[in-house]
């Protein structure tokens, strides 16, 4: 199984041809963000993408950005998403991640949300990715083991840095519900969060070493159900972030480590993490079949 790995462009002050210089530079397969509003901007990006040879996810915020406006209605939430869909479809995405629904929303609301959200991306002959995040309906692993259970066929953007916020914990502790949303990952955003945090200072130091573990426990349980379903290929964006996710020195301000440094070393990680998890897998089998 291949793993492809995707720039974000949340926390890139730069142009998009930088970006896209940046993923190619670092062996990226492309680039994860907003779709531009601009068709002619659009069809620049599409030209830019190609002569790299990257492929593009869309990303798509209903009601806000990442944080949702809170009095946003079910049919607010239901236009945007129609709108930023017809805008990401001429940049031939991969697939549509979407941060989509309120924390505070009725279950049931969610549910309706989802289910035409999911019916729209048929209809456009796109898939698309529900994201677990802070502020969305998605914001912790009770309410989208249940979702999930109403909805069988939803796909998930798997981001558990932010449960480990929400639920002040790794959540190594609801072992079963991973479990059972492992068989609807979709994508994976690779940052590592532990119980304080939804981003530590930096995954390779020793004092985050058992927080960067459980994060990658969690990422191999929805490989092995990505293999169980004959996938070829899995999806990775590294996620570091700035806003508030990227610790800074008091009184200075200065960051503590640059942000595509980080991302980068995620992903080498991950390169090297996947490969050991799958010659583990292949002596295994090797092993059962002699």
């Amino acid at each position: 199984m291949q793993l492809k790995l995707f720039k974000t462009l949340w926390g890139h002050d730069g142009p998009f041809q930088t970006a896209v210089q940046q993923a190619a530079a670092a062996d990226f397969t492309g680039i994860e963000g907003p779709a531009p509003a601009d068709p002619m901007e659009a069809n620049e990006w599409l030209s830019m993408l190609a002569d790299q040879q990257l492929e593009f996810i869309a990303e798509i915020c209903t009601a806000g950005s990442y944080v949702p406006d809170r009095h946003a209605s079910l049919q607010q939430h239901l236009d945007d998403f129609a709108e930023q869909l017809e805008r990401s479809l001429p940049m031939q995405p991969l697939f549509v991640n979407c941060l989509g629904g309120a924390d505070a929303w009725p279950e049931a609301q969610s549910i309706e949300f989802f289910s035409q959200a999911i019916n729209m991306a048929d209809h456009a002959g796109v898939q698309v990715s529900f994201e677990t995040h802070r502020g969305r309906t998605l914001f912790n692993p009770w309410v989208t083991d249940r979702i999930a259970s109403a909805l069988p066929h939803i796909k998930l953007t798997c981001d558990y840095s932010h449960w480990c916020v929400v639920c002040e914990r790794l959540v190594d502790t609801e072992q079963p519900i991973l479990n059972n949303l492992a068989r609807h990952a979709h994508h994976i955003h690779a940052r590592v969060g532990y119980d304080q945090g939804p981003q530590v200072p930096h995954p390779g130091a020793p004092e985050y070493a058992t927080a960067l573990h459980a994060h990658q426990s969690w990422w191999e349980a929805m490989w092995q159900t990505q293999l169980d379903r004959g996938r070829t290929f899995t999806t990775m964006t590294p996620e570091f972030g700035p806003d508030g996710y990227l610790h800074h020195i008091p009184f200075s301000d200065e960051p503590v480590a640059d942000l595509w440094e980080l991302n980068c070393w995620i992903a080498n990680e991950e390169r090297n993490h996947i490969t050991r998890w799958l010659n583990q897998k292949s002596q295994q089998n090797t092993e059962v079949n002699t």
